[in-house]
């Protein structure tokens, strides 16, 4: 299909992206954020649904008197909350304006254009869709539904390469839009062949159906029905599966459909790591309600490698490395003495701990809650145990930062704010 015409978007209350958590002053950096209606027709991965014209919108983040790498990195936005939300800038952005990468956000679904179901919220903060939000800038927009969801993700992201130059280009998704890059790996990409290299960012067991005309993609009702599902395994371009620990287990359950590391395909699971974070939800974390903290583990620094390493992977450098799985037996963790699981991507919060990291949330967390995971205190004497002295712990805690910046999972760069998150006290 043609490349969809692109509008600037304009008025109204300026652009509606859901982020609990401040990103870089762009400006400030050389770069430009600019909003457009793209519009076209895309075809339905089912060939009985056809054709259908939509209009939807997508926002580009580029450097414009800063350096560009030539690689744009398309997410698929996020609308588990009933609003478009980019939860993989939110964790990538640092990356991404260091590298000089361009990104877009696709508003590939109907549910964060028109008024759809939420699948995640918190208690009375049900979010809305773009028109609902903001009906002077984007009540122009329309979606035909999410059996054209695949095709428009596709013709968007082409818009934006010829807007932006790209030589490359990355499809990045996280939570339910790596359910739908999954499908797209497996349904779409074997004809399109227009993307570079996938990042898959916690996916849960099954892949999201393939729609239909006029509705959102029901996620619950394809998880209670589906089968597990795994990346085809006769991939042409590089893929990165990134995983949390709480994405293994409970509510997302990868574990059915986890695959070995194939010759462009490379697994990673983090010890330690929930679905979303304290990096994600920022201040907002006493909205949750949680009765314990919400989890402290390190998944930005781990993405942000997972990035670089499919980057240039993609431009036909070496492959990502590949990392050994987290410990599983009989369905449960394998945990240490002090809960935290074995196995897995390693990062100092695990491997020299001051609290224990979980991605499980305990046993009555609501479904929101259950995907920010928690961060308890050690067991009783345990951190005098381990540490003699708080020197004795800044050393093991910056030797286990050294050895997961050798080992390819934490970037040299993020060296210093992985140090400076140790405890002082």
């Amino acid at each position: 299909m043609p490349a969809p015409t692109l509008t600037p978007l304009t008025g109204g209350n300026g652009i509606a992206l859901s982020a609990a958590r401040p990103g870089p002053d762009l400006a400030a950096l050389g770069w430009s954020e600019e909003e457009y209606a793209a519009s076209g027709t895309a075809r339905a991965v089912d060939a009985a649904h056809g054709e259908a014209p939509y209009t939807t919108r997508v926002v580009v983040r580029r450097p414009v008197t800063a350096p560009a790498s030539g690689t744009l990195v398309v997410e698929w936005l996020n609308v588990s909350s009933g609003a478009d939300a980019a939860p993989d800038w939110t964790y990538l952005a640092e990356e991404l304006v260091r590298q000089g990468h361009a990104w877009a956000g696709v508003s590939a679904q109907r549910n964060g254009v028109e008024n759809g179901a939420a699948t995640v919220t918190v208690e009375g903060a049900a979010l809305q869709g773009l028109k609902a939000v903001d009906p002077v800038r984007y009540g122009d927009l329309h979606h035909p539904g999410d059996a054209y969801a695949y095709g428009i993700f596709t013709d968007v992201a082409r818009a934006a390469a010829e807007l932006t130059g790209a030589e490359r280009v990355l499809a990045i998704g996280q939570s339910q839009s790596a359910y739908a890059l999954t499908t797209y790996l497996n349904h779409v990409h074997p004809t399109e062949r227009f993307f570079d290299g996938f990042l898959v960012h916690s996916r849960g067991d099954v892949a999201a159906p393939l729609g239909e005309p006029g509705r959102g993609i029901d996620l619950l009702a394809a998880r209670a029905a589906g089968e597990p599902t795994p990346v085809r395994d006769d991939l042409d371009v590089p893929v990165l599966v990134l995983e949390a620990e709480g994405d293994l287990l409970g509510r997302i359950n990868y574990l059915p459909a986890r695959q070995p590391d194939g010759p462009l395909l490379r697994v990673w699971e983090v010890a330690g790591a929930a679905h979303a974070d304290l990096f994600q939800i920022g201040e907002f974390e006493a909205f949750l309600g949680r009765p314990d903290p919400v989890n402290r583990g390190q998944h930005a620094y781990v993405a942000r490698a997972a990035l670089r390493h499919l980057e240039a992977w993609a431009r036909g450098g070496p492959a990502a490395p590949s990392a050994p799985p987290l410990e599983i037996v009989g369905g449960a963790f394998v945990r240490d003495d002090l809960g935290i699981v074995r196995g897995g991507i390693r990062t100092p919060v695990v491997d020299a701990p001051a609290d224990v990291v979980s991605g499980d949330a305990g046993p009555d967390a609501s479904v929101i809650c259950g995907l920010f995971g928690r961060t308890l205190p050690l067991p009783a004497g345990a951190g005098a145990r381990l540490w003699a002295t708080h020197e004795a712990y800044l050393s093991a805690y910056e030797s286990a930062t050294e050895a997961a910046i050798a080992a390819g999972f934490v970037l040299r760069e993020d060296r210093d704010a992985v140090l400076a998150e140790a405890r002082q006290a």
